[in-house]
């Protein structure tokens, strides 16, 4: 897919990979809807920072677990943009709690971290459809992660709802085939505010272990992240179904 002339949403695109992944659409030409649901100022200067790049934008604050805020979001893309070639649920959550620590898991932790990990995509997918499938050539990439392929990470409700949006991913690309390809991105650890927020002075250390872990001698950047999304939207269209690890060997590594 060209990417010159195409309208994209991407959900939790204030900060961090949908900032990153909204500004490297724009670059190749492509109007964006941004999305935020707290960080309005962030989202603010991405969207100054798109138009800046000459491409149409609009701004959209909306929650994706919300299934009326998802389909209001699809209606401003095709009412303001005028259309949706390109979804990529990037909008997610997560709760930091050690995985022995199973009294810690309380039960808003899995509603909000299912909410918005896997029933926000869907929603979002369902509310796009129409828009997506219109030239017969609709991409959704969904931003997973490793926590949903090797179990590791924040927190056991993060790996679990990490798990069901890639087994969404392959459930929406067989259902919405040929017309609309669904495929995932998995990455490792991903540098910035999101997890130095949540991990605190921890920070660094975890960084210095999972470079050491981890073949190609770093972790991820956001950009590392958008370049891997644009690779899926843009490369062949028989490529439908499958989740990309995006973490620099980290899986098959010395652990």
């Amino acid at each position: 897919m060209r990417l010159s002339g195409k309208i994209a949403i991407v959900t939790g695109s204030a900060t961090g990979v949908g900032r990153a992944t909204a500004l490297a659409l724009a670059r190749e030409g492509c109007g964006v809807l941004i999305n935020y649901t707290k960080s309005k100022a962030e989202a603010e200067e991405t969207f100054a920072a798109v138009r800046e790049l000459g491409v149409p934008a609009v701004l959209f604050a909306g929650d994706v677990s919300r299934d009326e805020d998802c389909r209001a979001m699809a209606k401003a893309a095709e009412k303001q943009l005028g259309g949706i070639d390109i979804l990529v649920n990037n909008a997610g959550t997560t709760a930091f709690i050690p995985h022995g620590d199973l009294e810690a898991v309380k039960p808003e932790d899995f509603t909000r971290l299912m909410g918005v990990n896997v029933q926000g995509p869907f929603q979002m997918v369902r509310a796009c459809r129409a828009s997506l499938e219109a030239n017969g050539h609709g991409s959704v990439v969904n931003v997973s992660s490793v926590a949903g392929l090797r179990a590791i990470g924040s927190s056991i409700p993060y790996c679990a709802s990490k798990a069901a949006l890639n087994n969404l991913t392959v459930s929406l690309a067989r259902a919405l085939a040929p017309k609309i390809r669904v495929n995932a991105v998995a990455p490792g650890f991903i540098t910035g505010r999101w997890l130095q927020n949540g991990l605190g002075d921890k920070y660094d250390a975890v960084i210095a272990m999972n470079t050491k872990r981890t073949p190609m001698g770093r972790v991820c950047d956001p950009e590392d992240v958008a370049a891997a999304i644009l690779s899926l939207v843009t490369g062949s269209q028989l490529v439908t179904g499958h989740i990309m690890p995006v973490e620099g060997g980290m899986l098959f590594g010395t652990f």
